[in-house]
C-alpha cells in the first residue's frame, strides 16, 4: 500500500443533505485553500430523510470553526435553543421505589457546574451505599433550571464560565444554508443519479457513472448516500454490525404542528416514554417538531401514529404524518479504500441523545487530522485506517452503550416493550460491568468508567445523570449519621435559582438573534 504525501487532489461528495453539506464545509475549510477540487454530487429524485433537529453543543463548535454567527444561521433554519433533553415516563412511579423519579432533564453541563456537580455525584455516591440524601439530578445542575424556567442558555453579562449548550433546528434548512454558502464560495456542484460504479484492479472506486454527465473520477469519494451506503455498502461490500440484538426500534412517525411564538418557547427537547418506544417534542421558532420512535415488531405503523397523535393532543389533526424506516447499526469500516462514508451510509443509533449530527461531524474533523498525520508520518493508508477505524468504531460503540442504559433501566411493566427491554441480556462487556458496579455497593462506579473508556462520548456526570434520573438506588435507606457529609441542596437550589435569573427568557434571546425577523414571526402568528 502507497504512502500518500499531499492532500487529495480531487474530492467528491456523493449526496446532499446534512451529511453532504457539513462533509463539504468542513473539507472545503481544510483543503480548498491548498487546491484540492471538491465536487458535490446530489440528486434530485431521492428524497432526504433528514437526521432529525437536535444537536448536542458540538454543532455550536462546528459553526464557529467556519465562522459563522448564531445571526447568521439560526433564523435562516428556524433554530432555537437546547439545555438538555428531558425524559419524562421512563420509570413506573407507581411503584414507590421510582415515585420521586417521574422525570429527569440530561443537561449540557460546564465549567459553571463544577461545585454543584461535584456535589450532585457526591451525594448520589452516598445514596447508591444507601443513605437517604437527595440525588435527583435536576436539582443541582444549572441548564435544568433554565430548562425548567423557558430560559436560553445566554447569560445578561459574561460569566466567568462559558456555558455549553446545542441547538434546535429544521435540518433540511441547515443543509440548505450551507449549501447557499458553499456555492457562493464557488464549490462545484452537480444535480444528478448515479447509475453504475467502476472499480480498479485493487478494488478501489475509480469513477462513478452518473445519468447525464458520465464519468466522474477523484481520489477520494465522500458516501453521503444515507441508508443505502451507495459506495461503502453496495459497492465496496463493507460488512455492517448491525445492533437490532440490542436496540430494538425500527421505525418512527413524524408529525409537524404549530408553535405559537408568542408565548413562551421551551429551551430543551421532551423525549416521552410510551408504549412502545418514545416520543419527541422538538421546540423551533416556526413548529414543534413531533415523532414516536418505535419497534414494529410490538406495535404497526397504525397504531403507532395514533398513539402519538393521542400524545400530542388536538394540534395534530389535520397534520400530516410521515413513516421512517431506520437501520441502526454502523459499517465495519468507516474508511475503506478510497471512501469515507459519512452520516446514515456509515451507521445510525437511534435519535435519544441527538447524537447525528455529531458523529458527522466528528467523523470528518478526524479523518482530516487523520489524514494530514498519515502525511506527516509518512505511515501507509491501510495502517492509517485501521486506527482511524477502530477509534470511530469506539466512539459509536460507547454512545450506543449509553443509548442501551437508558433501556435498560427503565422501570415500567405496562407493555411487554419495557419489560423485554430491561430484561435484554445482550449487554456490551462494558455496559454489563456499569450495571453491575452502579448497583453493587462499595463498589468504585467512576473507576469502572475509566476502566472501560466509558468516558469517551459521556463523561461520568451524564452516567450518573441516566441512573440517578431513572431513580436507580437503594430501596432501603437509612438517615445519614452525624459524622456524614452531605453536600447541601437546599443551599444548591437556592444558588442556581439565583444564577438561573441572569439568564435571558429564551423568546427574549431569540428575538435579539433574529431581529426584524422574530416579529415577523409572532405578526404571524
Amino acid at each position: 500500500m502507497s504512502v500518500i504525501s499531499s492532500q487529495p487532489k480531487k474530492v467528491i461528495i456523493l449526496g446532499g443533505g446534512s451529511a453532504g453539506w457539513m462533509a463539504a464545509s468542513l473539507i472545503h475549510k481544510a483543503w480548498a485553500k491548498k487546491g484540492t477540487e471538491i465536487l458535490l454530487i446530489e440528486s434530485d429524485v431521492i428524497s432526504k430523510i433528514g437526521v432529525g433537529e437536535g444537536s448536542t453543543p458540538s454543532l455550536r463548535l462546528f459553526f464557529k470553526h467556519l465562522g459563522i454567527s448564531e445571526q447568521e444561521w439560526m433564523p435562516e433554519c428556524n433554530a432555537t435553543y437546547k439545555c438538555g433533553i428531558s425524559f419524562p415516563g421512563w420509570t413506573s412511579i407507581d411503584n414507590p421505589a421510582y415515585a420521586d423519579y417521574p422525570a429527569y432533564i440530561h443537561p449540557f453541563y460546564s465549567q459553571a457546574d463544577w461545585k454543584t456537580g461535584n456535589a450532585f455525584m457526591h451525594n448520589a455516591r452516598l445514596r447508591r451505599e444507601g443513605i437517604d440524601v437527595p440525588a435527583h439530578p435536576d436539582d443541582y445542575w444549572l441548564q435544568s433550571y433554565l430548562a425548567k424556567n423557558f430560559k436560553a442558555p445566554i447569560a445578561f453579562q459574561q460569566l466567568r464560565d462559558e456555558m455549553d449548550y446545542g441547538y434546535h433546528f429544521d435540518s433540511a434548512l441547515v443543509g440548505n444554508f450551507l449549501k447557499k454558502r458553499l456555492l457562493s464560495m464557488g464549490l462545484s456542484h452537480l444535480i444528478d443519479t448515479v447509475d453504475d460504479v467502476n472499480l480498479s484492479d485493487s478494488g478501489q472506486i475509480s469513477s462513478i457513472i452518473t445519468k447525464d454527465n458520465g464519468a466522474h473520477s477523484a481520489d477520494l469519494f465522500i458516501d453521503c448516500t444515507g441508508f443505502a451506503a451507495r459506495l461503502i455498502g453496495q459497492a465496496l461490500k463493507v460488512d455492517f454490525i448491525d445492533y437490532s440484538d440490542c436496540l430494538f426500534n425500527d421505525r418512527a412517525v413524524a408529525i409537524q404542528t404549530p408553535i405559537d411564538c408568542s408565548k413562551d418557547i421551551p429551551s430543551n427537547t421532551t423525549s416521552t416514554a410510551l408504549s412502545s418506544g418514545w416520543a419527541w417534542q422538538i421546540p423551533l421558532s416556526n413548529r414543534y417538531g413531533n415523532g414516536y420512535v418505535y419497534s414494529s415488531k410490538y406495535i404497526t405503523d397504525d397504531e403507532a401514529e395514533k398513539e402519538l397523535r393521542e400524545h400530542i393532543g388536538p394540534s395534530s389533526k389535520d397534520q400530516d404524518a410521515r413513516v421512517i424506516k431506520m437501520r441502526l447499526g454502523r459499517v465495519s469500516q468507516h474508511w475503506h479504500k478510497n471512501v469515507l462514508a459519512v452520516g446514515l451510509s456509515q451507521g445510525f443509533i437511534e435519535p435519544l441523545e441527538a447524537t447525528a449530527l455529531m458523529l458527522i461531524q466528528h467523523t470528518v474533523e478526524s479523518f482530516i487530522s487523520s489524514y494530514e498525520d498519515m502525511q506527516g508520518a509518512k505511515r501507509e493508508v491501510i495502517a492509517q485506517q485501521g486506527i482511524f477505524n477502530n477509534q470511530l468504531n469506539e466512539v459509536f460503540e460507547s454512545i450506543k452503550d449509553y443509548i442501551v442504559a437508558h433501556y435498560r433501566l427503565n422501570s415500567r411493566t405496562d407493555s411487554q416493550y419495557w419489560c423485554d427491554n430491561r430484561e435484554n441480556k445482550n449487554n456490551s462487556a462494558r455496559l454489563t460491568a456499569l450495571l453491575s458496579a452502579w448497583h453493587t455497593p462499595g463498589e468504585d462506579f467512576e473507576a469502572e468508567l475509566h476502566r472501560h473508556n466509558a468516558e469517551l462520548t459521556y463523561f461520568a456526570p451524564s452516567w450518573y445523570c441516566l441512573f440517578a434520573g431513572k431513580g436507580h438506588f437503594p430501596t432501603s435507606l437509612n438517615k445519614p449519621s452525624s459524622n456524614t457529609k452531605v453536600a447541601p441542596v437546599a443551599e444548591i437550589i437556592k444558588y442556581c435559582h439565583q444564577v438561573s435569573q441572569q439568564f435571558y427568557n429564551h423568546n427574549e434571546q431569540l428575538a435579539k438573534v433574529y431581529d426584524e425577523r422574530w416579529h415577523k414571526l409572532e405578526a404571524h402568528r
